[in-house]
């Protein structure tokens, strides 16, 4: 018998095995932990702490923010002081003689010879230069000889006119002819004597303009000399302030020359003309005999109007115009002034705020009356 069977014949064979079939449980699949997932979420959740923690930083900064402008402003604050104070008007000069003479030659000549120069101490009479005189010492010589020529022929007209010899008009003739000649030597010598240059009073010789062989023009400067008097500053003064100006009034004097000294020195006069361009008027301030200023250097100037020991001073920086920032009660009010004298630093207060209390000591910008404030003291200025 043939052992195959058909695919019925071995389902039912199988159907009727003697040994039960028991049915397998089918694998539960379990999924393991996936590295790259894990990685992920940890980013996740520290990508959400950042992002709270900058909130939270934000927050507290914007809280902070809100705080920091719910305040008032911190504004220095300074108390007025009692001080010395000067009102004075301020100008800028030059040291100049107060009698400065020039020489000038009066006719055109060649300068041949010098006898003094710059520095040098001359006395009254003294020839300082000679100028080429050639020329007019032979002039000089021609009209002396036509005067004595003139003055015979008047004597002899004089002796001939008393024996009653000659006529009265010839004697006229001879005696003006011989004036005319004698005026005219007289001028010729003069002419001459210009030729000299001679110091008109004792002084200093401060500026000497010729050399030796130069040819010096008619009414020429060639020495300038200071007698007579000390030096002095001539000073400009703006028009604004020259009403405030008198003889008689202390000046105090600064040059760059000698930056650790200070000069005293008086107002002598005001010019009563001034200067229409530079809008200013020329005053003349004297100085001590024993200042050390040279003529020519330039001096700063401050004629004192007012001089007051204990005025009431603030800061400069504190003026706006002629209003100041009074704090009362955490508050700023504007306050009223009048002002008296003004320094780089600090300025006088005649009327408008007292001693006591607090002022703004750089109002800024922006402020307004009534406004609070957190004041921060600073010390008065001393």
């Amino acid at each position: 018998m043939s052992t195959d069977l058909s695919p019925i014949e071995r389902r039912r064979a199988a159907s009727l095995s003697p040994f039960p079939q028991v049915r397998r449980a089918a694998p539960v699949g379990i999924p393991l932990p996936d590295a790259s997932s894990g990685h992920a979420a940890g980013r996740r959740q520290r990508t959400a702490l950042v992002r709270w923690s900058l909130l939270l930083v934000l927050l507290g900064i914007g809280a902070a923010a809100a705080f920091w402008y719910s305040l008032p402003p911190s504004i220095s604050v300074v108390s007025p002081r009692r001080g010395p104070a000067v009102q004075a008007v301020y100008a800028t000069g030059t040291v100049e003689p107060t009698v400065m003479v020039p020489i000038a030659a009066r006719i055109a000549a060649r300068l041949i010879e010098l006898a003094a120069d710059e520095g040098s101490t001359v006395a009254k009479g003294q020839i300082l230069a000679r100028l080429e005189d050639d020329d007019l010492r032979r002039a000089v010589e021609t009209a002396q000889a036509e005067e004595r020529y003139a003055k015979a022929a008047l004597d002899r007209q004089a002796v001939l006119l008393g024996r009653e010899v000659t006529a009265r008009s010839t004697y006229d003739r001879a005696k003006a002819d011989w004036e005319k000649a004698r005026a005219t030597s007289a001028k010729t010598t003069a002419e001459a004597s210009f030729l000299q240059l001679v110091a008109p009073a004792d002084g200093l010789v401060i500026r000497r303009d010729g050399e030796i062989g130069q040819l010096i023009a008619a009414n020429q400067t060639v020495f300038w000399l200071s007698c007579c008097a000390p030096l002095r500053i001539s000073a400009e003064v703006d028009e604004e302030d020259i009403a405030q100006v008198r003889p008689g009034q202390t000046v105090l004097i600064r040059s760059d020359a000698f930056p650790d000294k200070t000069f005293h020195g008086l107002v002598q006069a005001v010019t009563p003309k001034g200067d229409a361009v530079a809008r200013s008027y020329r005053v003349r301030i004297s100085l001590p005999p024993d200042a050390p200023l040279m003529i020519g250097m330039t001096a700063e100037t401050n004629i004192v109007l007012r001089q007051i020991e204990q005025a009431l001073l603030v800061p400069a920086a504190a003026m706006q115009q002629d209003t100041i920032w009074r704090v009362e009660d955490g508050r700023v009010e504007p306050r009223k002034v009048t002002i008296g004298a003004k320094g780089a630093t600090e300025v006088e207060i005649l009327q408008g705020v007292g001693d006591d209390g607090w002022i703004v000591a750089a109002p800024p910008p922006g402020l307004q009356a009534g406004q609070r404030i957190r004041p921060i003291s600073t010390a008065a200025q001393r």
